[in-house]
């Protein structure tokens, strides 16, 4: 099979495409294939599955100039790329990411499943565009909704990591928003889940089946690294260091992965002790 993968430079597409070349031809791209509708429609040819990681990073202060990026690599990118496909005689098969800020806010005991009411703001409106933009390419289109995914390789871990090795780790603001998270293996694992499975369609979460409150999470990482969990991260100071972007460290989002435990997926991380025993 020829598994085209846009974003395949980012932390997600690299754990992709390492685990996926494998088994298949595997060609990753960065967001220079969108440069015109010609060089994306030649990117695509013959292949067989398309995964969307496209996207600019969040994780950083918010201004005008940046959600404009983040949006157009997101929204415009997907929108482009259903209308590439849309010319395509033998159309792939997609997978687009998408993230659980698409849910509205909510306590870990009272989880969100596939079929959750959509939220309010800026990331959910995001994630509504680029999701509406991924449906129009074909009905069996099959959304990711990311969770925060947590790997040795980079991301939000190890933004914690040297922190908390340093015995700097806290509480972040309240420490009680709910925290819907997954190991990186078990991601790359829950995606060849769905890829082997030809009756996939629609939307998935991809997180851990056990969300939990972002003070567990720190002290689970302070615990397996022998640290201490004392220092606390104010809601002022991510102000002042993110902006109006600080909502993504603050939000509460709780969310379980109903539809592929159902379908029959069986994590081999489901809890947040035995994803940090492996990742420390």
């Amino acid at each position: 099979m020829k598994i085209v993968i846009f974003g395949g430079s980012g932390l997600i597409g690299k754990a992709l495409a390492k685990n996926l070349s494998a088994s298949h031809k595997v060609q990753c791209l960065n967001r220079s294939a969108f440069k015109s509708i010609d060089t994306l429609s030649l990117s695509l040819k013959d292949s067989d599955l398309v995964i969307q990681l496209s996207g600019s990073t969040i994780a950083k202060r918010w201004t005008k100039s940046h959600l404009k990026e983040v949006w157009g690599s997101r929204v415009d990118t997907t929108q482009m790329l259903s209308k590439a496909i849309s010319m395509m005689t033998t159309k792939p098969k997609v997978m687009c990411a998408s993230g659980v800020s698409f849910y509205p806010e909510s306590d870990c005991s009272n989880p969100h499943s596939e079929n959750g009411l959509r939220g309010e703001g800026y990331l959910t409106e995001l994630s509504v565009a680029w999701e509406s933009a991924a449906k129009s390419i074909s009905e069996d289109t099959i959304i990711l909704r990311f969770g925060v995914v947590l790997s040795r390789s980079g991301g939000a871990f190890m933004k914690l990591y040297w922190p908390y090795y340093f015995g700097l780790g806290g509480p972040i603001a309240s420490g009680n928003q709910c925290f819907s998270w997954i190991h990186i293996k078990d991601l790359v694992r829950a995606v060849n889940f769905i890829l082997n499975n030809p009756k996939a369609k629609g939307v998935y979460n991809i997180t851990a089946p056990e969300p939990i409150p972002q003070k567990v999470l720190g002290k689970a990482l302070a615990s397996a690294l022998k640290r201490p969990f004392l220092v606390p991260l104010w809601e002022w100071q991510l102000k002042l260091l993110f902006g109006s972007g600080s909502q993504i460290l603050t939000e509460s989002i709780s969310v379980i992965p109903k539809k592929i435990l159902e379908e029959g997926f069986i994590f081999d991380y489901p809890d947040i002790k035995s994803a940090m025993d492996d990742l420390t």
